[in-house]
């Protein structure tokens, strides 16, 4: 199986029927900032079976995220998704200590 593994899809719906992924997608921005949102484009990237930061060899430590970009034109929004689980890899046994999931 590859390693690391980043899979792209957009979604344009600004005049279209919505598939249920972006339908969910808008349920969590309606839920989490409590107002109204329809999104127009909609970008998921999946990274799957990414491995631990400086990891070469040791495949088995890897984790499967998204990141979802999304905007109704005005406004814009992004999720980070996380496997069930959270990680599959024991950040406290890492080389370095600064450990960050997420964007910066």
């Amino acid at each position: 199986a590859d390693v690391g593994v980043s899979n792209l899809q957009e979604f344009s719906t600004l005049n279209t029927a919505k598939p249920p992924f972006v339908r969910d997608v808008e349920a969590k921005v309606r839920r989490y900032m409590r107002s109204s949102y329809s999104a127009a484009w909609t970008l998921k990237i999946t990274w799957e079976k990414a491995p631990v930061y400086s990891s070469r060899t040791d495949t088995r430590k890897t984790i499967t995220y998204q990141a979802v970009l999304t905007t109704d034109g005005f406004r814009s929004y992004i999720l980070m998704l996380y496997q069930d689980g959270g990680m599959q890899w024991d950040y406290t046994r890492l080389a370095a200590t600064n450990v960050l999931i997420g964007y910066t």
